[in-house]
């Protein structure tokens, strides 16, 4: 055998080689595709299912002869992004493609995989077929979805949480020009269900409600969720207007007063709503749950088992009294408070006129909103309890101005009148308050009166009352503020260290009417007018029974400075006398006496 014949024999021997061993290894490749764990299945470039394996078929609920020749949407559902990848796939852009997809099962469940995708070349490197490895992962599909339901859940009342109803509002704004409306609501009193019946009817409480606010509004929707604690919100997507708002919350407050049978006790448990209505556009979330929020509490401090509707004007209100908060006491020391002073004058005789005294009067130059009348800023500085400091500052000014008046005009004997608020004898020692600055200042304590309104001394025995003695005693003189307005009951006066009672401007008010414009409301006017003089008349011979002299407030004009003298009247003070004015002004006045 010559060498070009061995050679020929060895390359003929090698040809049977390689034939063999492919055989062999499509063998392989046909066990390990019929064997694979996953899913596999052999696509032609018209989408059809050439080969399938028994993975794949058990996973669909059908046999591999019914997954051949299939079309791939019969089986697999393509979305437009997975087709436009899929079809670069196939003109050979790519070589391999991962999905998750969702296939579909023989008996109509959703099948959730992993799907590579892999292209398969001819030998000149041409788009041929495609592998699809598909891998089941519908149970860590389903253990995810668990644990996000438990995440964006409730535990207790199965309604969507905190986060879930943030992440729902979210998307709310996201989804063009439209309204959007929100009732934020809690329980009233449900502390007290907590503390009284146990924490167990309490949760019990919680799930009834959110039943019931689930059963009547989900249905139509809008999304219910337990924001925490006692607090649930229903949120209205698509609004279409106010009304639809107002008319949910007021559904609201009924579905939930109704009593509820809880575990054998019955509870009564009522809510108060907050309610906000308004354009997506020019607000955002936090915005919205914020007003919300504050429009709750506007529920709950006019009564409560009721809705508020959202006012701008009210928020802005707010937030001007906790900025006037914030801000009062460094105010104070930055020096933004004056005192002006109000003339009260004799009503008798021929002291007619004369002024007796001043009433102090503080002022807050605020540097944004400017002159600010104590009726802007008082109520505030009793609830901080910056009434303390504030009203020892006013007590200070007078009595300082009212020494130098006293050493100036020592024949007027000019009286100054600070008022006093409840909260100044509970949260200070006013006794010794008043010693100290009358000693620093030296005036004679026959000349301060203190003004007290009737609640903050008519109420029971207490610190208060002992230490009204205690100022009588040092001879400051106590007036009764708004007398009229409170308890009214001239029987306890007698009991306590009062000198001077002032009488409420409203008792003034009908002692000049507006010029009525019928004979009948001629005769209604007079009637009512006489009336009043009559009720004034009575209660000045009262006081004067009980040694008390009487200051009527609010006069404006001659009229009722004449029909006040005429019921016996000792002193009054109104704009028909004088305005609040800063301290020169009331200098100037004592000096032309």
């Amino acid at each position: 055998m010559s060498l070009g014949e061995a050679s020929s024999g060895e390359a003929a021997l090698t040809q049977d080689q390689l034939i063999e061993a492919l055989r062999a290894s499509e063998t392989r490749f046909r066990a390990a595709f019929t064997d694979a764990g996953i899913g596999m299945a052999l696509v032609d470039p018209d989408d059809l299912i050439i080969e399938a394996n028994p993975a794949l078929a058990e996973m669909l609920g059908r046999t591999v002869p019914e997954l051949k020749r299939l079309h791939i949407h019969e089986v697999l559902e393509v979305e437009e992004h997975s087709r436009r990848i899929y079809l670069e796939l196939l003109r050979g852009d790519r070589d391999r493609i991962r999905l998750e997809k969702r296939l579909r099962h023989r008996c109509g469940h959703a099948v959730w995989t992993n799907v590579t995708v892999s292209l398969i070349r001819d030998g000149s490197g041409n788009p041929q077929y495609t592998l699809a490895m598909v891998e089941d992962v519908s149970e860590a599909r389903l253990l995810g979805d668990r644990l996000h339901y438990q995440a964006m859940h409730d535990p207790l009342t199965r309604l969507p949480n905190r986060s879930l109803f943030f992440e729902r509002l979210a998307v709310a704004f996201t989804e063009g020009d439209q309204r959007i409306g929100l009732c934020y609501l809690d329980l009233d009193g449900f502390a007290a269900v907590n503390d009284t019946l146990g924490h167990h009817v309490g949760d019990e409480l919680l799930v009834a409600v959110a039943r019931r606010l689930e059963q009547r509004f989900t249905a139509r929707g809008h999304l219910v969720a337990r924001v925490g604690g006692d607090e649930f919100a229903v949120l209205v997507p698509r609004s279409a207007g106010a009304e639809e708002l107002t008319a949910l919350a007021a559904e609201v407050v009924e579905v939930l007063a109704a009593p509820y049978d809880l575990t054998g006790q019955r509870v009564v448990a009522t809510a108060s709503v907050g309610v906000v209505e308004r354009p997506v556009p020019g607000t955002t979330p936090t915005e919205l749950v914020k007003d919300a929020d504050s429009t709750l509490g506007w529920a709950k401090s006019d009564g409560r088992a009721r809705w508020a509707f959202y006012d701008p004007e009210r928020t802005a209100h707010q937030t001007t009294r906790q900025l006037l908060a914030t801000t009062m006491l460094p105010a104070l020391e930055r020096g933004e408070f004056t005192v002006e002073y109000q003339p009260l004058v004799d009503l008798r005789g021929e002291d007619l006129g004369v002024p007796r005294g001043v009433e102090a009067l503080v002022r807050w130059q605020h540097p944004e909103f400017g002159t600010l009348s104590p009726d802007r800023f008082i109520g505030i500085a009793e609830e901080t309890g910056a009434i303390v400091p504030l009203g020892r500052w006013v007590l200070e000014t007078a009595c300082a101005q009212g020494r130098a008046w006293m050493r100036e005009f020592p024949e007027a004997g000019l009286f100054v009148s600070v008022n006093m608020a409840a909260r100044q004898f509970w949260d200070s020692d006013v006794v010794a308050d008043v010693a100290e600055v009358l000693g620093t200042t030296r005036l004679p304590a026959r000349l301060l009166q203190l003004e007290l309104t009737e609640s903050a001394v008519m109420g029971p025995a207490g610190r208060p009352l002992q230490a009204l003695h205690a100022l009588a005693d040092m001879g400051v003189r106590i007036a009764i503020d708004d007398f009229g307005t409170g308890y009214s009951n001239l029987a306890y006066l007698s009991r306590l260290p009062v000198h001077v009672l002032k009488l409420d401007s409203g008792f003034v008010e009908g002692f000049h009417p507006d010029q009525p414009s019928t004979a009948l409301e001629t005769r209604r006017e007079s009637r009512r007018e006489a009336a009043d003089q009559q009720i004034v008349a009575a209660l000045v011979r009262l006081a004067h029974a009980l040694g008390l002299t009487v200051t009527a407030e609010g006069v404006e004009s001659e009229l009722q400075a004449d029909r006040l003298r005429a019921t016996g009247c000792d002193h009054a003070q109104g704009w028909h006398f004088g305005r609040a004015t800063a301290s020169d002004a009331i200098t100037r006045m004592l000096q032309r006496l």
